[in-house]
């Protein structure tokens, strides 16, 4: 099969027998200042060779560094047993299951992936995946809208401690739906949400609440008092979980009372290669009666007219299938690669090597906080924390920060652009790779930065209000 599908004689006969001149005309629909043209960096029409030294240049830029940082994309150990199944011609060619007979073996493996995070989740139902964690988060604020029917005003409470690229994605899919997304503040001490700050919406008309656990400073929430606040007041819960957190920590599913109603979040932690920011995959569970509302794919497990056991799609209301104004995503395909990732990995590991991982993450980033922590740099927030933690100082954080990328360190997620309140502030992470030598060698050459930026003729700035 040749790799380019259509010759131009086979575009020419196309564009004619739909009646129109060229491809442009396909794209007529787009107002020129929406196209982008060309794409910077995307070289027009290179060879395989060419294509193949090019990635490579610009894959050995990234080096190996050292990382330290989190902010939504971890660097775990990924067992070397998981992507040699997963690129098997089985698995790596297979397409994506639009029809239900079509790949039996895509089809059970998405049910396991499915057992899987409803049992990681403690949640009821799961479905195929979606693209993203953010897209994930937008896909459950549209689900609760649709599912919360009591409600009637289609708002939303966000906290401002949500991942900030999670918040800007969902307000970019939802806000010209009419959906209010409403920002709470975070408690400035302890960087969780305050149920305090709740209170002012006690009694108001809330479609859900948004609730991270750790939230994207890594701190942990009081889920359990969140969670019946918000069923108190006819608000649904939306958990955005991390999904190794998960394996140590209270999972959604048991949140409170009764628990979350939707549970998202990135499945990148489980299997999938941090591969220069890309692609991942995002999950999405809920509670057994909102499952006719899910997005995207779920697959059923049930017997043929023999008794014989097999595995259909099922609950997929997408456009391809309904009328496209009854259909409730846009979603039109799962992550199946990075799912099929996830679903090893998660075999290989169990639930106690999962246990083990979060432990170890855990541990190792205390260990670098104490490492850190001195005369100029601590801990920002005074709740506790799961595998990555705000350090602020009253030194410039660039100063600091940009002596280390000198040493192939990449020492974490500097908060100034997202959260300018925070002052100088870092994000760092420390996983279950990290070893004591690796944490040393951050702390090393952090002190030799301070000790540079602190001597005569490197002023110190003043220390924050």
């Amino acid at each position: 099969m040749p790799f380019v599908p259509h010759t131009e004689d086979d575009i020419r006969d196309m564009l004619k027998t739909i009646g129109v001149q060229d491809i442009e005309d396909l794209f007529d629909e787009i107002p020129q200042q929406l196209r982008c043209g060309t794409l910077e960096g995307i070289p027009q029409g290179m060879t395989e060779q060419d294509v193949s030294r090019l990635m490579h240049e610009r894959a050995s830029k990234d080096g190996q560094p050292l990382c330290f940082i989190g902010a939504g994309a971890y660097e775990h150990h990924i067992p070397a047993a998981v992507w040699e199944l997963v690129t098997r011609g089985e698995f790596y060619s297979a397409y994506t299951p639009y029809q239900a007979e079509a790949s039996q073996g895509t089809l059970q493996l998405v049910y396991e992936f499915q057992s899987m995070m409803t049992e990681l989740m403690a949640m009821d139902v799961s479905n195929a995946s979606l693209y993203d964690g953010a897209s994930a988060l937008a896909e459950a604020v549209l689900m609760a809208i649709r599912a919360n029917r009591k409600s009637k005003s289609r708002r939303i409470l966000m906290p401002t401690n949500v991942h900030p690229a999670y918040r800007a994605t969902t307000r970019t899919i939802v806000t010209n739906q009419g959906i209010e997304l409403v920002e709470v503040p975070f408690d400035n001490e302890g960087g969780h949400l305050n149920l305090d700050s709740l209170e002012a919406y006690s009694g108001e008309d809330i479609a859900a609440l948004v609730i991270a656990q750790p939230n994207f400073f890594g701190v942990l929430e009081d889920v359990d008092a969140l969670t019946d606040w918000a069923h108190a007041n006819g608000a649904m819960v939306i958990a955005v979980a991390n999904p190794v957190a998960a394996a140590l920590l209270k999972p959604p599913g048991q949140w409170g009372e009764t628990g979350a109603d939707i549970a998202i979040g990135e499945g990148q932690p489980l299997g999938v290669p941090l591969s220069s920011g890309g692609p991942y995959f995002g999950f999405m569970c809920a509670r057994q009666n909102f499952v006719r509302q899910m997005p995207g794919r779920i697959v059923g497990r049930t017997v043929d007219r023999d008794g014989r056991e097999g595995f259909t799609l099922t609950l997929q209301a997408r456009e391809q299938h309904i009328r496209r104004s009854r259909a409730t995503s846009n979603i039109c395909t799962n992550q199946g690669l990075l799912v099929t990732a996830a679903t090893i990995h998660m075999s290989l590991l169990g639930a106690e090597g999962l246990r083990r991982v979060a432990l170890a993450s855990h541990a190792n980033t205390r260990k670098l906080v104490d490492k850190l922590a001195n005369d100029h740099i601590r801990l920002r927030f005074n709740r506790p924390y799961f595998h990555e933690a705000v350090l602020t100082t009253e030194l410039s954080l660039d100063g600091l920060v940009r002596p280390l990328y000198a040493h192939n360190l990449q020492p974490g997620y500097m908060l100034n652009d997202d959260y300018p309140e925070l002052g100088e502030s870092l994000l760092v992470c420390a996983t279950e790779t990290k070893s004591d030598a690796d944490l040393d060698r951050f702390a090393d050459h952090m002190a030799r930065a301070i000790e540079k930026q602190t001597t005569a003729g490197h002023p110190v700035q003043p220390k924050m209000a």
